[in-house]
């Protein structure tokens, strides 16, 4: 017998969007539950039906706002903190990186209704992205992702080959063992580290571990999406083909 949840959670879990989302396209009569409309808010369902939204419904879920910052360092990646700026602030449609011109115009208050997927500490800069789809951010950050996460990352101290098997794979933080990291050395004092977990100042408390310190640190791409030669503190949209590659 399978279990019954609530649809707007079974909608999550299927990835089809996120648990306001999912009841918003419920109240609307957007969601479709083995062909029929179900409109009812915390509707409970068996977790083997076949679930889809109307034309409407994907609509509705396909204009979600999704982009990429590149964050400066000095600017929080979520909520400001004392005499520090929000990355948010920077979505302003000044700092839009004119090289791509996708044709759709966004307002002020389009862009503030924006979160950060994920965080990048104050002290680091690079690739931020921020989005109104709950979809993404669950492909992104969600507990069962495995999307990649890869930086550059300047460190004083002895790099070993020692340091480096551990930080591939034998470090513990907070008790808990880390996932496997890619790493190798690109050049001198500098790494090149793929994560596919982020716990909080991951690299930097990892590099701690094998007494090396970290003095610089920049996130390049997330999946598929890299920074590229967006300008710092500039951002520019994410395309929908860009946002399939993550939901497939």
């Amino acid at each position: 017998m399978s279990e019954k949840l609530r649809l707007s959670k079974l909608m999550t879990i299927k990835g089809i969007c996120s648990r306001r989302e999912a009841d918003f396209c419920i109240q609307n009569g957007w969601v479709i539950v083995d062909g029929s409309v179900v409109d009812t808010l915390g509707a409970k369902v068996q977790d083997n039906v076949i679930v889809e939204l109307s034309l409407d419904g994907k609509a509705y879920i396909d204009q979600k706002i999704s982009v990429i910052l590149h964050k400066p360092i000095g600017y929080v990646s979520s909520q400001p903190e004392k005499d520090y700026s929000a990355a948010s602030e920077l979505l302003l449609p000044e700092n839009r990186y004119s090289r791509f011109e996708d044709g759709k115009s966004l307002s002020r208050s389009d862009l503030s209704s924006l979160a950060p997927v994920g965080r990048l500490d104050i002290e680091s800069k690079g690739l931020l992205i921020l989005s109104q789809d709950g979809r993404l951010t669950k492909s992104i950050i969600g507990p069962a992702s495995a999307v990649e996460k890869e930086y550059l990352v300047r460190v004083e101290g002895d790099i070993t080959d020692e340091a480096l098997d551990l930080l591939h794979k034998g470090l513990y933080l907070d008790g808990q063992p880390l996932k496997p990291v890619k790493i190798m050395e690109i050049e001198e004092n500098l790494l090149k580290m793929v994560l596919i977990e982020g716990r909080k100042r991951q690299i930097r408390r990892m590099c701690e571990l094998v007494k090396l310190q970290v003095t610089g640190l920049k996130r390049v791409r997330i999946g598929s999406l890299m920074l590229a030669d967006l300008p710092e503190g500039q951002w520019r949209l994410i395309s929908h083909d860009e946002k399939l590659k993550f939901l497939k």
